[in-house]
């Protein structure tokens, strides 16, 4: 297999806005969806999947492929859409998301192509993204391993006893990535439990810690690829984000969180889309 890259044809941005209004169709069926927390972290799969990961649509299962964990889980549409835009399902299957017997549940699971492990039940996905990167070394194999955290998931113990064994195991290969959005379900992350100085809690943990901008599709793009930073170091991406991003009558504002939308909401989120892009 070979590094995906951008068709020609597309950017990231393109790209992005696709996978953006894929989510609000989703998020406007009967069961609605975490629209917010799918938004927020848009990008940051674009140029994973687009950019970065070492994957085949045609041979998901590739041993040799780099792994994807999304441990927060319940950006499960956002996921899909991705996976979607990449060819590991149909596009036209997304309609089914949330309904009966569809593979496309509420959390992903092993049932769709390219999701690695049931994820969602949070402060789990380091730990297991961990186990990957050491049955990669053990292998012998250079494939990376990427996990997509929430902020509010940090609250979890299990999170810092992951990334205790993965900087004293020395695993470079993998990558961790916070969509750092500030809100959770009940509000603000910092009201609830605080967490900054963020970037020198993961250093005093023993990782290699960029700070960005997590709406550059290009330059987290730049960064990923890069990773590893520092031999011996797991990598981390604290991606600064708004939940909710592209939809000014959503972002930044913890309601987004899950939502069902209306008709009319419906089609005034598309309508931002088209205004926007898809990033404003």
């Amino acid at each position: 297999m070979t590094t995906t890259q951008v068709p020609a044809r597309d950017t990231l941005e393109s790209i992005a806005s696709r996978i953006r209004s894929h989510v609000v169709d989703m998020c406007a069926g009967p069961e609605g969806g975490h629209l917010g927390g799918a938004f927020s972290c848009v990008e940051v799969l674009s140029a994973l999947y687009f950019s970065v990961l070492n994957v085949d649509p045609r041979h998901p299962d590739d041993p040799d492929r780099d792994r994807f964990l999304l441990s927060k889980g319940h950006a499960a549409v956002a996921l899909y859409a991705t996976l979607a835009e990449r060819g590991f399902i149909p596009v036209g299957e997304l309609a089914e998301y949330g309904r009966p017997g569809s593979r496309l549940m509420g959390h992903p699971v092993r049932a769709v192509p390219g999701v690695e492990m049931p994820t969602g039940s949070l402060g789990h996905g380091l730990a297991l993204a961990c186990g990957f990167a050491l049955a990669n070394r053990y292998a012998g194999r250079d494939a990376r391993s990427f996990v997509l955290l929430g902020d509010g998931e940090l609250q979890e113990g299990s999170v810092w006893e992951a990334a205790i064994a993965a900087a004293s195991l020395r695993l470079d290969r993998l990558v961790a990535v916070v969509d750092r959005n500030g809100l959770q379900l009940t509000g603000s992350t910092e009201r609830i439990a605080p967490m900054e100085p963020l970037a020198e809690r993961w250093r005093s943990f023993g990782w290699a810690v960029r700070d960005v901008d997590g709406h550059d599709a290009d330059g987290l793009a730049g960064h990923l690829a890069a990773a590893p930073w520092e031999p011996g170091r797991p990598s981390v991406l604290i991606a600064r984000t708004v939940k909710g991003q592209g939809l000014p009558f959503l972002a930044g504002r913890a309601a987004s969180h899950y939502v069902t939308l209306s008709e009319r909401n419906h089609a005034r989120a598309l309508g931002a889309l088209r205004t926007t892009g898809g990033t404003g």
